[in-house]
This record gives C-alpha cells, sequence and structure tokens, in this order.
C-alpha cells in the first residue's frame, strides 16, 4: 500500500506495554504519503563477504531531544542487529490499523473473488504486506499449484518501501506462498514491461488511498498504469470512488482556523494576524483528515451530503477537474467547514461498498443501496477518517432553503473548494499558491492554541511576573514560539530579545518584521539569531548573558510529537548553560509528568496483533508494526501519540497521577519516578494516557495541562498487552518511569506487565 517513497526517523518513544522505549518511526518523503508522518531518508547498498551477499539500509536517525540527524545501518537480515532484538520499525504508520480493519479487508476479499474467476495477470500496486495480492492469487486457485507460471497466471506485487517488501515476504512464507507471485521492489512508475513484468496486467488490485482519497499519488499512478501497465479495458478493485460533502456549523471547527476573530475577542495588544495580514500566519489551504465523529454534538448539519466527484480506477482519470455545486441550505447558520468523505464501489456490479463516511449520514438516495458499507457504531478506525475544509475567517451565513454556490476542483493530489459568493477564498487560495514562502502556516490546533485567551493570558502573566524581577533584561526565546517573541518585545522592558526560531529560521525573521509596527515594537531590539544554540557566544548578545530564558515549548513542523520530545527545551537550555546568568529564570521552569488509566476499547483494537486476516496468518508482522496483546514475551508496543478525545469510546478510571518531575532550573539529567494509579471505576483498563503538565513560573501557580481534556494537544498512549479487568476502589497498580537525557528514551513500566 505504500507507493510514494517513504523513510524513518527514530524519535522518543515509550513502547507499548512493558518497557518501553522509544526508537523508529516512519516519515514520508511528501504529501504522497500513505501510511507514515514525517520525512526523513533511507539509502540502500549491497556487499558480499565470505558468507555470502547481504543488503544493508542506511536510514536516518534523528534524536528529537537535539534536532541533530545521523546515518544508522540495519541490515537486510537482520533489521535490528544494533538494538539486540527486533523493533517497531512500523509502529507508528497506519498499517496495523488498517489490516484491523475488518470490514475493508472483507470488501477487498469479496471483490476480488468476484473479479478474478480464472488464471489471469494481477498486479498489486502498493502491495504492503501482500495482503491483495494473495487474495488474488487465491481466486485463481494457485494454492494447490507450486508456483505461478506465465503471464496467464501470476501475480505481480509492486511495493517501493523496502522494510515493507522484506515484511510482505515473511507473510508470504507463512502462508506457503512466496513462489505464487513475484514482489518488486520498485515504485509502479519504475516498472518496465519486458523487464519486470512480461506483459501488461489484466487486473488491478490496489488500495493507495488516504482519508481525502488523492493524498498517496492516486490519480498519477492510475494514469501511469494504464497508459504503461494495464490491456485495454481491465478489470480494477476498487472500480469506482465518489467524493462526498456536507456544510456544517461548529464552534470547535471554527475554533482551528479563525485565528483572526478569536484574537480580537482576546483584548490583550498583542496582534499576531493584524489587519490586513490575515493569512501571514495561517493554516494552510487543504482539508485535514479528522474524527469528526468525536464532535458529532457540536455539529449543526446546514445541508444534505451533496455528491462531489467521481473517480473510476477502470479508466485513466484526468489530472483535473472542476465542477459548480449548487447546494441548499436546510438550516440557518454559518458554514465553518465542508466535511468530505467517500464511497468506494469495489465491483463493477454495484454491490460492494466500503464508506468513509460519519456515522450521522442516513439514508439518500446514494447512500440506500449501500446498506451495512456504512460505519457502524463499533466500526472506528484511524487510518481512515473524514476530512475537514475550512472557511475563510469567521465563515459564511446562509439561511435555510437559500442555494450556496460552490466550486469544487482537484489536482492530482488535493480536493479543494470555493464559496463563490466570498471573494476571500479566491484570494487566500491564490495566496497559498502563489506566496507560500512569506507566510507561516501551522497546523489548525496551533492556530487554535493562539487563539485561546485562557492559554495567551496564562503565558502573558508568567512573562509579566518574570520580568518585574528584573531591570532590563536580556531575554532568549529558545524554541519557535512567535507569540512568546511578540510579547516579551511588546512589553517593552527587554533591553534585547534574541530568538532562536530552530524551525522557523528567516521565515520567522520576516513575520516579525511584518507585525512589528502592529504591536508596538522596533526590530531593533530582535535579533533572530542563524547560529544554532551550540555556537552563541557572548558577542552575540553584546557581551551579556541571558536573564530569562522562555519557550512554551513549541517546535514548528513537529506535530506529531510524544509529549516528552518536547523536553528539547531541557536538553537546549543545558547546552546554553554558559550562556545564562547565574539567576536567570527559566519559563517554564517544571515539568510534570501526570498519568491516568482509560478505557480506551476502540484504539486498543485497531492496534491489537493480528492473527489470520480472511484466511491469511499476519503474526509475524506484529512486532514490527507495534502491536499490543499476546506478543512474545519482552516484546512489547510502543507509545503513540494521539488526541484521545478522538480515540472512540473512552472513560477514566483512575484520578490523575503524578509520575515524576523535570526540573529545567538545572542542567538536564537522568529522572525517574513512580505512582500508585488508584482506581475510581470498575471497568475494563485498555491502558495508560501520559501527557505533561508546564509549570511556567515557580510560584507553582501558573499551569499549563496537555492533558485529554485540552482538546488541541495529543497525549502519548500506552496500550497494555493484554486488557485487564478492575473493580474500582478495590484495584490498584503501581506506573514507573524514567528518562535518559543521552538518547531522549522514557521508559516505562507497571503493575500489569
Amino acid at each position: 500500500m505504500t507507493n510514494a517513497l517513504l523513510f524513518w526517523k527514530p524519535i522518543l518513544y515509550p513502547s507499548r506495554h512493558r518497557a518501553i522505549t522509544l526508537s523508529r518511526v516512519l516519515f514520508s518523503l511528501s504529501q504522497l504519503n500513505p501510511r507514515a508522518t514525517t520525512p526523513a531518508a533511507t539509502r540502500r547498498m549491497s556487499s558480499s563477504s565470505a558468507f555470502g551477499s547481504t543488503q544493508r539500509i542506511f536510514q536516518l536517525k534523528l534524536n528529537p531531544l537535539t534536532g541533530n540527524s545521523e546515518w544508522v545501518v540495519i541490515e537486510e537480515e537482520n533489521e535490528s542487529a544494533e538494538f539486540g532484538k527486533q523493533q517497531p520499525l512500523l509502529a507508528t504508520t497506519s498499517y496495523l490499523d488498517m489490516l484491523n480493519d475488518t470490514p475493508r479487508n472483507k470488501a477487498f476479499r469479496q471483490a476480488i473473488e468476484k473479479a478474478i474467476t480464472k488464471p489471469c495477470h494481477v498486479l498489486d500496486i502498493g502491495a504492503g504486506t501482500g495482503l491483495l495480492s494473495m487474495m488474488a492469487a487465491r481466486a485463481m486457485s494457485f494454492g494447490d499449484s507450486e508456483e505461478s507460471s506465465g503471464m496467464n497466471g501470476m501475480v505481480t506485487a509492486c511495493e517501493s518501501y523496502l522494510p515493507m517488501v522484506k515484511l510482505a515476504r515473511k507473510v508470504l512464507r507463512a502462508n506457503g506462498m512466496e513462489r505464487k507471485m513475484h514482489i518488486i521492489n520498485k515504485r509502479s512508475d519504475e516498472l518496465e514491461i519486458g523487464l519486470d513484468i512480461p506483459s501488461r496486467a489484466d487486473v488491478l488490485v490496489s488500495e493507495i488511498l488516504d482519508s481525502e482519497l488523492l493524498g498517496e499519488g492516486l490519480i498519477p499512478t492510475l494514469q501511469h498504469a494504464h497508459e504503461k501497465l494495464l490491456v485495454e479495458n481491465p478489470q480494477t478493485v476498487p472500480y469506482r470512488a465518489t467524493t462526498y460533502g456536507q456544510l456544517v456549523e461548529c464552534n470547535y471547527l471554527w475554533e482551528l482556523h479563525d485565528l483572526v476573530n478569536r484574537e480580537a475577542k482576546a483584548s490583550d495588544g498583542i496582534h499576531l494576524v493584524p489587519s490586513g495580514t490575515d493569512t501571514v500566519l495561517c493554516i494552510k489551504r487543504q482539508q485535514y483528515a479528522m474524527h469528526c465523529d468525536a464532535i458529532k454534538e457540536e455539529i449543526k448539519l446546514l445541508s444534505e451530503p451533496f455528491k462531489i466527484f467521481d473517480f473510476d480506477f477502470w479508466k485513466r482519470p484526468d489530472s483535473f477537474r472542476e465542477t459548480e455545486l449548487h447546494v441548499k441550505a436546510t438550516n440557518d447558520g454559518t458554514i465553518h467547514a465542508i466535511i468530505s468523505w467517500w464511497l468506494l464501489q469495489l465491483d463493477s456490479e454495484g454491490t460492494i461498498f466500503y464508506s468513509t463516511g460519519p456515522k450521522w449520514i442516513g439514508s439518500t438516495s446514494d447512500v440506500e443501496k449501500i446498506g451495512s458499507s456504512l460505519p457502524r457504531a463499533d466500526d472506528w478506525c484511524d487510518h481512515w477518517k473524514q476530512t475537514v475544509w475550512f472557511t475563510p475567517d469567521a465563515g459564511l451565513s446562509v439561511c435555510k432553503d437559500k442555494e450556496v454556490h460552490l466550486n469544487a476542483f482537484h489536482t492530482e493530489t488535493r480536493i479543494s473548494y470555493e464559496v463563490k459568493t466570498s471573494s476571500q477564498n479566491k484570494d487566500a487560495d491564490h495566496l497559498d499558491s502563489c506566496s507560500q514562502d512569506h507566510h507561516i502556516f501551522l497546523s489548525p490546533e496551533r492556530i487554535a492554541i493562539y487563539g485561546d485567551n485562557s492559554w495567551r493570558c496564562s503565558m502573558l502573566k508568567a512573562i509579566e511576573r518574570a520580568m518585574q524581577q528584573k531591570l532590563h533584561p536580556l531575554c532568549l526565546i529558545a524554541d519557535d514560539s512567535l507569540f512568546l517573541t511578540i510579547a516579551v518585545a511588546r512589553l517593552g522592558k527587554a533591553s534585547r530579545v534574541i530568538s532562536l526560531f530552530p524551525g522557523l529560521q528567516n521565515k520567522g525573521a520576516k513575520y516579525l518584521q511584518a507585525v512589528a509596527a502592529a504591536n508596538g515594537y522596533s526590530m531593533d531590539c530582535i535579533e533572530v539569531t542563524k547560529k544554532g544554540n551550540l555556537q552563541l557566544t557572548l558577542n552575540d548578545s553584546y557581551q551579556r548573558k541571558v536573564d530569562l530564558l522562555i519557550a512554551e515549548p513549541f517546535y514548528h513542523g513537529n506535530d506529531s510529537m510524544l509529549p516528552w520530545e518536547y523536553l528539547r527545551f531541557w536538553k537546549e537550555r543545558t547546552s546554553l548553560d554558559s550562556f545564562l546568568s547565574e539567576d536567570v529564570l527559566v519559563m517554564p521552569c517544571k515539568g510534570i509528568l501526570r498519568a491516568c488509566a482509560m478505557y480506551l476499547p476502540d484504539l486498543w483494537q485497531s492496534r491489537c496483533c493480528l492473527k489470520e486476516i480472511e484466511g491469511f496468518d499476519h503474526m509475524v508482522v506484529n512486532t514490527t508494526l507495534g502491536a499490543c496483546g499476546d506478543l512474545p514475551v519482552g516484546e512489547e508496543s510502543p507509545c503513540l501519540p494521539f488526541f484521545v478525545w478522538k480515540c472512540g469510546k473512552t472513560k477514566k478510571l483512575s484520578n490523575i497521577i503524578t509520575i515524576m518531575e523535570f526540573d529545567f532550573l538545572k542542567p538536564i539529567c537522568p529522572c525517574s519516578g513512580k505512582a500508585q494509579v488508584q482506581f475510581k471505576e470498575s471497568g475494563i483498563c485498555h491502558g495508560f494516557v501520559l501527557w505533561i503538565d508546564w509549570v511556567l513560573d515557580s510560584e507553582d501557580d501558573n499551569v499549563w495541562s496537555t492533558g485529554p481534556e485540552h482538546r488541541y494537544w495529543k497525549q502519548a498512549v500506552k496500550l497494555l498487552s493484554n486488557p485487564v479487568e478492575v473493580m474500582g476502589d478495590c484495584s490498584s497498580t503501581e506506573i514507573k518511569a524514567s528518562f535518559d537525557p543521552s538518547s531522549g528514551e522514557l521508559t516505562v513500566t507497571h503493575g500489569f506487565s
């Protein structure tokens, strides 16, 4: 299922169950991102010896506490020889959740068995573990023959990501099918007839779909396949995909994109987006994957579902299309967003479907025929969600029974919308496509944080208190916080402000210049250094040491970090130690690792160990994919970052506990802690949720929590190997954690281990 170029980085990570160590995380090079998260790199080379030839993979390892990377070698035969035991290299991808999606797997099996009734040449693009290829081979009755032979009966599986190719080979061996198909470690657009495959394929089976449908490169992949790899009029599984949309009003969705109007309500004098600069700090004009069922009670539907585009897999698709939609409003309200999803028709007759639609979708003329393919109450999955397109600023007011005119258009990788009655939409799209170098794009959650009045007040209170203790202090902003830089400069009490901006870099400097006049400061008092913290000298501060070191902390471009990865601030504070005054004030001054036990049945089910999938044994993939439940002794799944409140059914079973504290007034050091977890509710415990509360000043009365009740932050989830029934006040367990600053690894153990 990977036809895009994927990579991995190691990152801090509490593992899955018992003892957790953070190691490796997958990333993709671009938006054509099948099952991963952020960019890194991979290289490959072969070598030979007296013992035969081996293949080595060079992968880029990132230490999230320093931001530094290094190449490490992983052997073909033993991916984790360096680490002593196999590591869950693909744990942060969505492969496991996808393979645990029973309705998806069943629909593909039924469609493949319906399409393939005799020997033929089948091409599987983005083969992943080889599940669809094995379904195709079995449909051709390959199970009883020794090996595939000839173009009248063969399966070619194409997978570009080498670690997944190796995993697929293990799956094929486990099912006795390694000789039934040919796996090629290439992108599909690198395949050549006569070199890689003997002839054009009669049947295409492929699942390279993301929540938006197009983001994994569906259109260019199909275009190349029809031009170079498939016969004329091939059979395809799936057959067609149709995208749908619905107009909604939702205050939470408004918070995620309208910084302009939320900031106006804050009235604290700080203008992150001054008048006339609305797009200098904003979200990208794109669709965002989101569990919309989690906000069902907060959504007001303003239209019936409407059809947007059909995409036929059986013929070459166009790169670009545009359609005009006339949507009748069903309620008075304000359009804050367009929620979209897709319906997959897997067979040509239209009897097998799969939908990513939200649970509130009722019966419509287009939906009635698909029946049980709509999500049921217990069908929660994380690999496909709905998508949200935000309307500009405060939204568009509509009246019941009036028509809303929309333009929908798609490129090869994206679907976009214009509300034709709002000229701002066109302007915003133009800026996004033409002037991105002059604007800073933040995640919707970061926009919501910057617009949150409570958060702003907490930060300003801490800054003002700190600056009252110093006369004309030299302030250093250690992270990418635009808000803190402006707040300190605007107060005018600092002699000078130095911002490191490790992620924003020069973009941050240009932004500060653009908003300086509106915030009443001069760039003469601000310096955005191009040096790393290790290269700073007293010459950079006019022979003065830093009096005030502050951060949120926030690092631009790292929105999927685990909570303790933000301890990068502690690491950087330590590297700056000789640059700090003896009585330096540090904000935040402390971090508190907190946790609670939770009921998380949907999340646990999506991450549990695989056994048989539609008759094919997948147990060999569990460790690599970071599964929980029934793993070999000593192996566990990692902690992973989630917005816990979006994870289907959830319930707190214990009080919030404090495990340990991180003292930022001192240099970084190893630390550990433990706490007794006393359950307050009876039920099934599926794991622990962990987060960091940030103590902003030494009075300890200004603490900002990033726990599950705060919806803009992700928490770390450590799932149990197997769920445990607890009996309220009669049950308890112990949880321990230790932090290693040399590697940035956090290890967690608990009494259920």
